[in-house]
């Protein structure tokens, strides 16, 4: 296999993992993503910022974002994203100290 197809791959898992996110699941809550698999929509948006800025492209948060939620970050919020239970704060906070 090629450094070509090798990235071509890992751009459609990305793309596939990314429409799951936005598509399929938008019900799935970050904070339950940050409880279980330690990463969530925001962190997908970052790393895609960083390899952007890696190779010399210029992006902004809100730009990474929308690439990653589809929409406006605020828009995403205010559809799909509930405020945190206490309980799912606690779960956070007692992963983020096991870490």
């Amino acid at each position: 296999m090629t450094d070509t197809d090798t990235t071509a791959l890992e751009a459609a898992a990305f793309r596939r993992l990314r429409d799951h996110l936005m598509v399929q699941r938008p019900d799935v809550q970050n904070i339950d993503l940050m409880i279980l698999a330690g990463f969530c929509r925001n962190c997908l948006a970052d790393w895609y910022r960083d390899a952007a800025q890696e190779r010399g492209l210029s992006m902004t948060r809100d730009e990474a974002r929308e690439a990653v939620y589809g929409m406006p970050f605020a828009e995403f919020k205010a559809r799909h994203q509930a405020e945190a239970t206490p309980e799912q704060l606690a779960a956070f906070e007692a992963r983020t100290r096991s870490s």
